[in-house]
């Protein structure tokens, strides 16, 4: 028989319901969430640095590779002055490059036929024909054309002309190959952010009154923005390295005067180092630009930092539960996760 003096039920909590076991042992259930063991990828990790160690190791201690050249020039005049044409050769082919790119995907998406044709064309063979061979082109336009003019076509009367040798120089047709080769690419870039933003937003600006250049300008480029950019910092950052093979047509580029200088001092190792540098420094300040932009433009999107992503993916709990999949709960109490 039951003890009258015993509650008839289980013991009530405060609330009126019925303790968990959490309540009943206490803090005994409290234990550790930890990430499941990985060491292949810390085997990974450890035989990467070791390769990286190994490498630097085996070139700062050979007795062929010179570092005293390194240091000499890696500051020198004329260095300088080749890196100052190479900064002045991308971004100046970059912002006529941006200017063709937006015409020409412009263009593209009119209606009419024979402007679609003349920007596919044009897309179609500078895409199709080789960057190289482009700056050759440019860069013997004399012997096409010897004279360069502007007059009444079909043999007028010319108003200014000028000798092309004379005209184009290393540096323009440096100028005239890279940009005019970037705007093919930048206008696929321009066309599919375009295209990526919601028909309704031009009707809802052609429904305001805007001519179709106020829709462009500040309705649908705008929006297209968070589209064109991170593939427009790509194409930035290969710009840099491009500029190398204005070196072909005597550009005055910083690979122009490293092998102008290598060719006098046999150091050839030593002045490619000291260019690979300043072009990894070039390429660095470019993708720090280019991750502040994307935040600017879409903060949700944006990737995080670099130096966080590395921290991320040596993180051992990474792929748990937990925010972007970097971790798990470290402690979990009592009664959580109700």
């Amino acid at each position: 028989m039951r003890d009258p003096a015993m509650p008839a039920g289980p013991p009530k909590s405060a609330a009126g319901q019925a303790p968990s076991p959490a309540d009943a042992f206490g803090d005994d259930l409290a234990f550790e969430v930890t990430g499941r063991p990985r060491p292949a990828r810390w085997f990974a990790v450890l035989a990467a640095a070791f390769a990286a160690v190994w490498l630097a190791w085996t070139i700062i201690v050979n007795p062929n590779l010179h570092w005293d050249i390194v240091v000499k020039y890696q500051f020198d005049g004329v260095i300088l002055e080749g890196l100052w044409v190479t900064v002045q050769l991308t971004l100046i082919s970059q912002v006529v490059g941006i200017v063709i790119g937006v015409a020409v995907a412009v263009m593209q998406l009119s209606d009419s036929p024979v402007l679609r044709t003349t920007a596919g064309a044009y897309t179609w063979f500078f895409r199709g024909t080789p960057l190289l061979v482009q700056l050759i082109f440019w860069f013997n336009l004399a012997l096409l054309f010897p004279e360069i003019s502007i007059g009444i076509p079909f043999d007028g009367p010319k108003l200014v002309s000028w000798q092309s040798n004379t005209l184009i120089t290393g540096f323009v047709a440096a100028l005239l190959g890279l940009s005019i080769n970037e705007g093919a690419y930048m206008s696929e870039i321009v066309r599919a952010g375009i295209q990526s933003v919601d028909p309704g937003q031009r009707e809802a600006g052609a429904s305001l009154g805007m001519s179709n250049r106020q829709i462009l300008t500040r309705v649908v480029l705008p929006q297209a923005m968070r589209v064109i950019i991170p593939p427009f910092g790509n194409q930035f950052i290969s710009m840099l390295k491009t500029t190398s093979l204005v070196s072909v047509i005597a550009g005055a580029d910083l690979m122009t005067v490293s092998q102008h200088l290598y060719l006098a001092n046999f150091e050839v190792i030593a002045l490619l180092i000291v260019a690979s540098l300043w072009y990894l420094v070039l390429t660095t300040i470019a993708s720090i630009a280019q991750h502040a932009v994307e935040r600017k433009f879409n903060p949700a999107g944006a990737p995080p930092a670099l130096h966080r992503r590395v921290l991320a993916n040596l993180r051992p709990g990474r792929g748990g539960a937990g925010k972007r999949g970097g971790g798990v709960p470290k402690r979990v109490e009592k009664g959580e996760g109700k």
